[in-house]
């Protein structure tokens, strides 16, 4: 487990992941053009309100690698 500060809507806050989703979700925001702050941001925007930003960022993850995989891409 891996605590990073980030900055999210204009204030700091940590964000514990396991490694292998913190290279997931830097991977995410490569193809995506944006950095790793800009992507975790763009999630807490549109996480529902009783779900927490660690794990709607593994949500995230699950559910991009999940499209990846019935894309073929």
């Amino acid at each position: 487990m891996a605590k990073r500060s980030v900055t999210v809507a204009g204030h700091r806050t940590s964000i514990s992941l396991e490694a292998p989703f913190w290279d997931a979700i830097g991977e995410i925001a490569a193809v995506h053009g944006l950095s790793v702050p800009a992507l975790i941001a763009e999630i807490d925007r549109g996480r529902p309100p009783d779900v927490n930003l660690s794990a709607a960022v593994r949500l995230h993850c699950l559910a991009w690698y999940r499209e990846r995989g019935r894309s073929g891409g």
